[in-house]
Parts: structure tokens; C-alpha cells; sequence
């Protein structure tokens, strides 16, 4: 039995967790943190790690990037590995993820989607195969409440196909300040929010007379859950370092 703690767990996603995990055999929700919401629960909640009673086998986190240093250090006095699910991570964050995995299991994906992951793994290869005679523009579409801009999948896909083409890339976010004609070594990265959307990416590739496009559409906040519930499955127990979805697949 895992035992699992949610980080944010008085949310949509916290208790989107919380309901997969009491359907599975093998997981069991033993506590929740969240200083805002405490909804009705079969677990306490509380209002931060170091208040909390439980042993935990590993933290699930869906709440705020302000919460990531309480996070790592919980982890790493403890050991528990965290499953980190939160978007909108500042570059100097990422890094801290970063160090605090040299001591520290740490679970980190900018997308919880086997098919998103995937997605970002079939574009990197495209842009090996098309080479430079293709301009590349990535357009994702999110929900009217959605805070960061471009998404952390979209940028989770730029930086592999950067990877794959050495670096030598430019992200463009924004065209209409600038009237010139579009860079070879662009990559157009474009954000819509409106509605219910829950998140869809689309990778253009647009060559000399023909358009190759990849896209995935997510249906269901409870795919995410779902990819985080099966993280922390796969990280109960594990050593310190730095796990993301091309571990768990």
C-alpha cells in the first residue's frame, strides 16, 4: 500500500487526486495539505507539511510555485519522494528542482499526460527528420483561468526540439511588434485561453509546399490526475534524483 500525501489538496486537482486514489488498491490518501481550502474529506488536512502527523510515502503536488521551497526541504529532510505536478515554475526554480534532486527523490513533468509526453517526444523526432527546410510554430489553447502564458507543455516541447536541433533556436512569442520576415531559427510559440478548455497543443511544421502537423487534445483534468496517482506509484521508494515521465513510460 502506498500511502500518499496531496499537496493542495483542497483543489480541483488535489481532489481530482484524491478521488483516483481511493479507486486504486494499491494507493490510500493519508493526509492533505492546503492553507485556503479544506473541504470534506476522509483524510486531515493541514495547513503545511510540518504540521502533519502522517508518514507519507510520497507527496503529490497540485497547488502553487510559491509552495515549492516548503516542498524540497520537507523532501529533503524526510526522504519522501514528491511528485511535483504544479505549472509555472520561474527558471530559477526549475533549477532549484534541479539541486534538490542531488539529495532528493523528485518527480517532474510540465505535463502528467503519457500522450502529451509522448507528443513532445514525436515532435523532437520530426524536427530531427524535417531538418531546416521547415518553420516550426507551436500553438497550445487552456482554460480562461489558466495563469501562465505559454504553457509549461509547450515550452516542455520547444525545449526538446531546441535539444534535438543543438540550440539553435529563438522562441518568438510575440510577431506584432516586430514587422520583418520570419527567422529560419524561430520557433513561434502562441497561447489561447478561453472557456472550459483543458488543454490542447498543436506542433506545426510548415515546409515548402506541404504542412506536417502533430497535436494532442486533453478531454479530462482526470487524465493528469491520473498520470500523477501512477508517478506515485512508480516513486514509492526510489533513491534521490531526478524522475519525469520518460521514467514512468
Amino acid at each position: 500500500m502506498i500511502d500518499i500525501v496531496i499537496y493542495g489538496a483542497g483543489g480541483k486537482m488535489g481532489q481530482v487526486v484524491a478521488n483516483l486514489a481511493s479507486q486504486n488498491e494499491n494507493c490510500r490518501v493519508v493526509a492533505g495539505i492546503d492553507a485556503m481550502n479544506k473541504p470534506a474529506a476522509d483524510f486531515p488536512i493541514y495547513d503545511s507539511l510540518d504540521e502533519m502527523n502522517e508518514k507519507a510515502d510520497v507527496i503529490i503536488d497540485f497547488s502553487h510555485p510559491s509552495n515549492l521551497d516548503e516542498i524540497l526541504r520537507f523532501s529533503g529532510k524526510s526522504g519522501v519522494p514528491v511528485i511535483l505536478c504544479t505549472t509555472g515554475y520561474s527558471e530559477e526554480q526549475v533549477a532549484m528542482i534541479e539541486l534538490a534532486s542531488n539529495t532528493a527523490p523528485v518527480f517532474y513533468s510540465r505535463n502528467m499526460s503519457l500522450g502529451a509526453n509522448l507528443l513532445a517526444d514525436l515532435a523532437k523526432k520530426a524536427a530531427t527528420v524535417l531538418g531546416d527546410g521547415f518553420d516550426i510554430e507551436i500553438i497550445e489553447k487552456h482554460h480562461n483561468q489558466k495563469i501562465d502564458a505559454p504553457s509549461g507543455t509547450a515550452l516542455m516541447i520547444a525545449e526538446g526540439i531546441n535539444s534535438a536541433g543543438g540550440d539553435k533556436y529563438e522562441y518568438v512569442y510575440d510577431r506584432h511588434a516586430v514587422r520583418e520576415k520570419r527567422k529560419k531559427n524561430e520557433i513561434g510559440l502562441h497561447a489561447v485561453r478561453g472557456g472550459t478548455i483543458v488543454g490542447e497543443h498543436e506542433v506545426i511544421f510548415a515546409g515548402h509546399s506541404e504542412t506536417f502537423t502533430l497535436s494532442h487534445s486533453a478531454q479530462s483534468k482526470e487524465l493528469f490526475a491520473a498520470g500523477a496517482v501512477k508517478a506515485a506509484i512508480f516513486m514509492k521508494g526510489k533513491s534521490a534524483g531526478l524522475y519525469d515521465m520518460s521514467d514512468l513510460v
